[in-house]
This record gives structure tokens, sequence and C-alpha cells, in this order.
């Protein structure tokens, strides 16, 4: 099994350094996906409200077999619950769709900013750390006027801004913001979906440099830049390769070349959260 570093967390925490996204893994077949992911050796596992597959998760961390104090479970408020109460109840209804005590890292899924509720959930977030339901809080989707108005109200910075981030759209700036405010870059779509770059010279030239996959390479290529990747398979082998990125090291040639695959605005679907809205 891959050993797995990890990444202390501005809260006192640590985080692996790479996580298994569970998105759209749902039914029998995704909590079977999800049970061989964590038995192949993920322990951060990434869910939200809106992938509708809490119960699968929580089935798949008990059939696993594997101590629930060694699996970092991250789930997400949706859009609809911002709201100072209606966060707190979100919350412990992910819970109890789980089945756990706590998650250990619960995330604000999009700022919705047109609905203005996002400073709430955020407030909502804080006090449910300090009752113990929620061990690390972050955000997802968050600009960096969202971090700095969610800072300044409440004191506390995120652990984690999860944002779209791969070859195609580098999130140079918010990296350098979150450096800048100790808050931890996850990347949700690391490896950029369908419009993956496994077929680009830079990326096939170093996979056969280092004798890996072009999908290893994508997410070595992460690792080296800090960001912390949830990749996501319903395939053991895939996922088993996936978390195997930590025996090789890409140059600052190959990690430039691939960087270089930028495109000035590669989002996958145009989710750029000052406008986008996700309920």
């Amino acid at each position: 099994m891959a050993h797995i570093p990890t990444y202390d967390l501005n809260d006192g925490t640590s985080i692996p350094a790479i996580g298994f996204g569970t998105y759209p893994l749902r039914g029998d077949d995704g909590t079977e996906a999800i049970r061989t992911a964590i038995e192949s050796g993920y322990r951060l596992v990434d869910t939200a409200v809106n992938y509708e597959n809490e119960v699968e998760v929580g089935e798949a961390i008990r059939r696993s077999g594997v101590p629930r104090d060694e699996l970092v479970v991250a789930s997400k408020i949706p859009g609809r619950h911002h709201a100072y109460d209606a966060a707190i109840a979100s919350v412990r209804e992910s819970l109890d769709r789980l089945g756990l005590e706590r998650t250990d890292l619960h995330l604000i899924h999009w700022p919705n900013p047109s609905q203005g509720a996002y400073v709430e959930a955020w407030r909502a977030l804080v006090q449910l750390q300090k009752d113990g339901l929620v061990r690390s809080i972050g955000v997802s989707n968050f600009t960096e006027e969202h971090l700095e108005r969610i800072i300044d109200d409440t004191g506390v910075t995120p652990a984690v801004n999860q944002v779209e981030l791969h070859p195609r759209f580098p999130q140079a700036h918010m990296r350098e913001v979150h450096d800048r405010l100790g808050i931890r870059t996850e990347a949700w779509s690391p490896m950029g979906k369908r419009r993956a770059p496994l077929e680009e010279e830079a990326v096939r030239t170093a996979a056969e440099a280092h004798d890996v996959s072009p999908g290893q390479v994508v997410l070595r290529w992460h690792v080296q830049l800090g960001s912390l990747p949830i990749p996501k398979s319903a395939d053991p082998a895939r996922q088993a390769q996936n978390l195997d990125v930590f025996g090789f090291e890409l140059t600052d040639d190959e990690v430039a070349a691939i960087s270089g695959l930028a495109e000035p605005d590669g989002r996958l679907f145009g989710g750029d959260p000052d406008t986008h809205e996700e309920m």
C-alpha cells in the first residue's frame, strides 16, 4: 500500500496529500467503488449533500473495516442551506446520513454571492467546530474576496479551499492567495475530466521519462504545486494507480511545461464563483 504524506492544516490538524472524490458514485456499485478505494489506501473521502451519496460513503466506511479515526471524511453544505440555522441543520443531517458522530472536514460548496448568505454559513461552521461536530472547516470555490469577507467577519480562516484546478486551469493567483492566508489548496476535477491533457506532449514525455501513466504525471504535478488532488475512479486498478504518485518526482521543467498548458479561461463548464450558483 502506498505511503501517503500529510499536510498540516492551519487549525493544528492534518490531512492526507491526496483524496478520493466520490461524485457521482451512488447505489450498490458506488458503495463498492468507495469501499475499494478505502481498502486500497485512500484516507480522505470527499462527498457533499448535493452528490446524494453520503449514505453510500458511510456504508463503504463501515464495510471497509478501516478504523474510523484513520479516515478524514469531508462533506459540503449546499447553497439552499446557507442561512445560519439551515447550515447547522444541514451538517447534522449529513452526519445522520453518513452514520457518523462528526465529520473531519466540512466545506461550504459554493459561495452563491447573489444570495449573500455564505457568511452565515461560515458562522455556522465556526460554531459547529466549537461544538465538536466538525473537526476542520473550510470552503469550496471561494475567491479572494469571498475569503477575505468571511475571515474579516469571524476572525477564522478556512483550513481548506477546494477549487477547480487542473493543467488547463492552474489557478496561480488563488494558490498565491491561499499561501498568503495559510489555506490548503484542494483540487476538484484534478485531471480536467473530458479535457484531461493526457495526450499532450508535456504530459506524455514526462510519463515516459518516469515510467508512469499520464494520469500519474498530472496528479504528481498537483502534489508538487502543493495542491491536494481528489481524483475519482470506480476502477480498483486505476484507484491504486492514482494513489501511487509519491515514488517519483517531476523536474522543474516538467512542472513548468504542464503548467504551460493553461488557457485564459480553462474552466470545464464556466463555473466562475462570482456568477455560478448551485443550490
